[in-house]
């Protein structure tokens, strides 16, 4: 009988025309608006430890951590192989891997270091940014963590062991008393089901444990939202005697048993893969009162209103990974005779991406920066500053993203690419810590209680003024607008939108390029712009905008 050779390939084509790979780069390095507005707004000491993280993020290694991580997602163990219940998640070691990074440098306690004197929000704001580009769900755990400092330091001598295992931590995953632990990680747990962001709507009930004076509790009830239940520890919200009352709930009870937090299930998410989020039940779990008892929201909206500053600047690492993809894709693709770089209609479109990209870095840098500062009238800027930068950043991201997605074509959407996983995440800052009606509604009532945030906000339009009459024209509209009817619940997006805008613009006339803020002011403010990204009329220098885009170190 004949006998033939297997053949070893079947050549059809030679592959050319693409991209190289998108690796072994400096995230944040490389990232000139990122890195402007971070080392302009934390000082220039910060350029080292943060260039550290972006060239670790950005090394293949590392990406591809990301990409399995979300590939291998979470699994619940209910019981053990004896029928024990243990309440576990299960990770791939991708997850633990990407932890253990974010912890080693320090994203979850920078903000927190003892004798840091300013930019540890900032750091914390663009480290997180920088890890977001290569992935994005463990920075759910460690901006909680960060967040959850906040809370605790109602309380320092009572939960001081908490703080010292948060602040010089580092990750260890294993289950044991937080004493053993050589660092700790924090979640939290306030919606349920029939409440949802209307938390005074809950139902878990706390009911004391005996002891003078003492401040723990048996908690009965469920959360809808259990966000990273693996953690040691979870903030949470249940009515007390004295109303609702915030308590931290260990998974190691005093006694060295686990804690009776059952979780049901695992939310099967759009995106976010990495991360779990769970239902849970409390069967009697052990609890310690936080703050005050019936002042459960004044105590955990520190917490919140910190988290809201990693969900912004999230949502700046997604979308500065989407622009650097779809920059990256059209220097190294060739269309119709020439790189889809040099296309005047592809052009536009990028220019367009980075100047929506170079807006919300000086957003979020500057919202970061009040965060560190002990000035009243700071304080009052960044509570407004936050829910303006979380309502407008988040609802802009998904359609950002898209935009990047189409500028790759076919390419973009398979999974392959690292665009599919963006677009997925994209949408989820705008629900997580208050979804977009709640957030305007909260800016709406920052502005009627407290009188200082509105100054802080009229104070930073001010400095702006007199740069550009355009400015100058959108900024007295709504000042006029303001003045002849009050803003009420049913105005409450067209203001936050506005007032986003209006800060935007200001911030990028201050530091800037001008052709990058005359830029945003026609498009933006004065209405040269249309509904979808490249689609603009009027002058607007291309080049000079795409060059900061395709330039490094």
């Amino acid at each position: 009988m004949p006998t033939f050779a297997p053949r070893t390939k079947l050549a059809t084509h030679k592959v050319f025309n693409q991209p190289a790979d998108f690796e072994g780069r400096n995230l944040f390095a490389d990232d000139l608006p990122l890195r402007e507005a971070s080392l302009r707004e934390g000082g220039s000491d910060l350029r080292p430890r943060l260039a550290r993280l972006g060239e670790v993020v950005g090394s293949e290694r590392v990406l591809e951590l990301g990409a399995e991580a979300n590939r291998a997602v979470p699994e619940l163990a209910s019981f053990d192989r004896f029928g024990r219940r243990i309440d576990e998640v299960r990770f791939h070691p991708a997850y633990h891997e990407l932890m253990g990074l974010a912890m080693e440098h320090g994203i979850h306690d920078v903000a927190w270091e003892p004798g840091r004197l300013r930019g540890g929000h900032v750091a914390h704001a663009a480290m997180l940014a920088t890890f977001s580009k290569a992935e994005a769900g463990t920075m759910c755990p460690i901006n909680m963590t960060y967040a959850g400092v906040a809370a605790l330091r109602i309380e320092p001598d009572a939960v001081a062991p908490w703080l010292t295992g948060i602040v010089g931590g580092r990750y260890d995953p294993a289950l044991r008393p937080i004493g053993e632990k050589c660092g700790l990680t924090l979640g939290m747990a306030m919606t349920e089901k029939q409440g949802g962001s209307d938390v005074r709507a809950n139902e878990t009930r706390a009911y004391p444990l005996e002891g003078p004076g003492s401040r723990a509790v048996r908690l009965v009830g469920h959360k809808w939202f259990c966000s990273a239940p693996m953690s040691d520890g979870f903030l949470t919200l249940a009515q007390a005697k004295g109303g609702l009352t915030c308590f931290l709930v260990p998974r190691i009870a005093p006694d060295g048993t686990r804690n009776a937090i059952h979780l049901m299930r695992l939310k099967n998410k759009l995106g976010n893969r990495s991360n779990a989020s769970a239902e849970i039940e409390y069967h009697d779990a052990y609890a310690e009162r936080l703050g005050e008892e019936g002042r459960g929201v004044r105590t955990i909206i520190d917490m919140v209103h910190h988290t809201r500053l990693g969900t912004i600047a999230a949502t700046l690492g997604l979308m500065g990974m989407a622009l650097a993809q779809a920059v990256h894709h059209a220097k190294g693709r060739r269309a119709f005779g020439a790189l889809l770089l040099d296309q005047p209609l592809m052009r536009g479109v990028l220019a367009d991406l980075a100047v929506e990209y170079e807006a919300s870095c000086v957003l979020v840098m500057r919202v970061a920066r009040a965060f560190g500062e002990t000035d009243e009238t700071e304080r009052a800027f960044a509570r407004l500053g936050v829910a303006l930068a979380k309502f407008w950043l988040t609802k802009r991201c998904p359609a950002f993203v898209a935009e990047c997605m189409e500028c790759l074509g076919g390419a973009g959407y398979v999974e392959e690419s690292a665009l599919p996983r963006l677009y997925r995440e994209a949408p989820l800052n705008a629900i997580w810590e208050g979804s977009g009606n709640v957030i305007a509604l909260d800016i709406l009532r920052t502005l009627s209680r407290e009188p200082a945030a509105g100054a802080a906000f009229a104070a930073e339009l001010a400095s702006a003024r007199g740069v550009d009459a355009r400015f100058d024209a959108a900024a007295d509209a709504l000042t006029g607008r303001f003045v002849a009817d009050p803003p009420d619940e049913r105005d409450a997006r067209f203001v936050a939108e506005r007032m986003a805008l209006l800060l935007q613009g200001a911030l990028l006339l201050r530091h800037a390029p001008s052709p990058v803020a005359g830029a945003f002011v026609a498009s933006r403010l004065r209405g040269d712009g249309g509904r979808l990204f490249g689609s603009f009329a009027g002058a607007f220098d291309v080049d000079a905008v795409l060059s900061r885009q395709t330039m490094s170190d």
